[in-house]
């Protein structure tokens, strides 16, 4: 029997630093990138604490599966934002990532200032071909579930092609895959229908604080003036940051270009963490030259070995920038590379909050339109294929680490091919976790660099 009580005040029971306490854990045991966060929110806040029914948590995510951005750290700003208003979803969202960014900032200046001691490279040897695993794992995992019929496993190998062959831009492909959405939704839905893969929203755990009835707090009912209020604010405080940067450095400055390269990233990269990749190494590497390839993969391995979302890894980018280019001179590339990681978060995430803040409300309108789901199925069918083409990438550059514009020359690292082989056998076969593989794989690195 379900309460009333708590019906009618689904906040009472938990409060504002119990909240705190659970997201700031939250944000230093989060290992296991998406589907490994979203497991232990569920884990913890449907199945233990009871804060949250699953059907309303699966119906959070829902949402969130199909905004741009980082799905676990949009889950927790949303299940913040419905149990504490404003206040909760900054605080759950800011916590998630906080340690996180804290964390790699430390990682990668050690990587940077320490990467060609051999322990290191040893370990960077062993954990190189295990990341290029890690993301054809992904590919394989996302394609399973978004890939059922012809037509979407079509879109997959196109959006393959169009960026691995043909060099199209990530944000082209994405428009590209929306109007085959658009059109698909009208002349042959059937191939566009999606299905709910997170589990069964029809099973109760009992009663929770905020149930499948518990009417809608006053803070998430829809009203268009605070919808407008967070929109404003949110744009108002990312031209605020771009305007600092600009006056302070030009508009050439490298970051205020970072600033819009991430909010562009933070816009377009649709089917989470995995498919920001390809689109900041376009970027990152080919366009600003802000780091290599390389260090590219690197700075995967270090975002797979931290607590919070996989997409921290845009700190790396952003640290390893602001270092490579001086922004603040010779003498201060530490504090030069803690900006970069910085301004890099912070673009990234804000749109994240800005989704959640002035879409929350409205989210049950679309919730099972085709017209609205379409586009993001076939989105999310493209994303398979680019980041089917960032596997091939690491892979080239982590097998033939001498070779220049993917000629295949040079050395062969035939054990790094081992390693990777190996690897996503463990990941495929075997189930075992990321950081297991990753520990293994940085072990079997560090003793073939004392070996050879």
């Amino acid at each position: 029997m379900k309460n009333k009580h708590q019906k009618n005040n689904p906040t009472q029971s938990v409060t504002l630093i119990e909240s705190f306490i659970y997201w700031l854990k939250l944000g230093f045991i989060s290992f296991g990138g998406p589907a490994g966060q979203i497991s232990m929110m569920h884990q913890e806040l449907v199945e233990k604490r009871r804060w949250i029914s699953n059907k309303r948590f699966l119906h959070a995510l829902n949402y969130t599966m199909v905004l741009p951005g980082p799905e676990a750290q949009q889950l927790a700003t949303y299940i913040g934002w419905l149990m504490h208003g404003v206040r909760g979803g900054i605080m759950a969202g800011v916590l998630f990532v906080l340690p996180s960014l804290f964390i790699l900032i430390a990682l990668t200046w050690v990587y940077l200032a320490y990467g060609n001691v051999p322990e290191i490279e040893g370990i960077l040897y062993g954990i190189k071909p295990a990341v290029t695993a890690i993301v054809l794992f992904a590919a394989y995992r996302i394609g399973s579930k978004a890939l059922p019929n012809p037509v979407l496993k079509l879109i997959a190998i196109l959006a393959f092609v169009a960026i691995f062959a043909l060099k199209i831009p990530f944000p082209y492909i994405v428009i590209a895959a929306a109007l085959i959405g658009i059109l698909g939704s009208r002349f042959a839905p059937e191939y566009f229908q999606t299905s709910n893969h997170h589990g069964d929203e029809n099973i109760n755990f009992g009663p929770a604080v905020i149930d499948d009835e518990t009417p809608a707090p006053e803070h998430a009912s829809f009203k268009w003036r605070r919808m407008f209020t967070f929109l404003v604010i949110g744009l108002l405080l990312w031209l605020t940051g771009m305007g600092v940067l600009t006056v302070m450095y030009g508009w050439e400055g490298t970051l205020t270009k970072m600033s819009l390269f991430f909010t562009k990233a933070a816009l377009v990269t649709f089917g989470g963490a995995y498919a920001v990749l390809p689109y900041v190494y376009q970027g990152g590497v080919e366009q600003f030259t802000w780091l290599t390839g390389s260090q590219m993969i690197d700075g995967l391995a270090l975002g797979e070995t931290t607590p919070g979302p996989l997409i921290m890894v845009v700190s790396f980018v952003g640290f390893v920038g602001a270092w490579t280019k001086e922004v603040f001179g010779p003498e201060m590339l530490p504090l030069a590379g803690a900006i970069g990681a910085i301004v890099a978060a912070f673009f990234t995430f804000l749109p994240s909050f800005i989704f959640i803040l002035v879409g929350g409300p409205a989210v049950e309108a679309t919730r099972d339109n085709l017209k609205f789901t379409a586009p993001l199925t076939a989105i999310t069918a493209a994303v398979v294929g680019v980041i089917l083409n960032l596997a091939v990438f690491f892979a080239l550059h982590v097998l033939w680490p001498e070779s220049q514009d993917f000629n295949l020359s040079g050395r062969f690292e035939w054990f790094a091919l081992l390693i990777g082989t190996a690897a996503f056998i463990a990941l495929i076969r075997l189930k075992l976790g990321i950081m297991t593989v990753i520990i293994i794989s940085a072990l079997l690195g560090l003793i073939y660099q004392f070996l050879s």
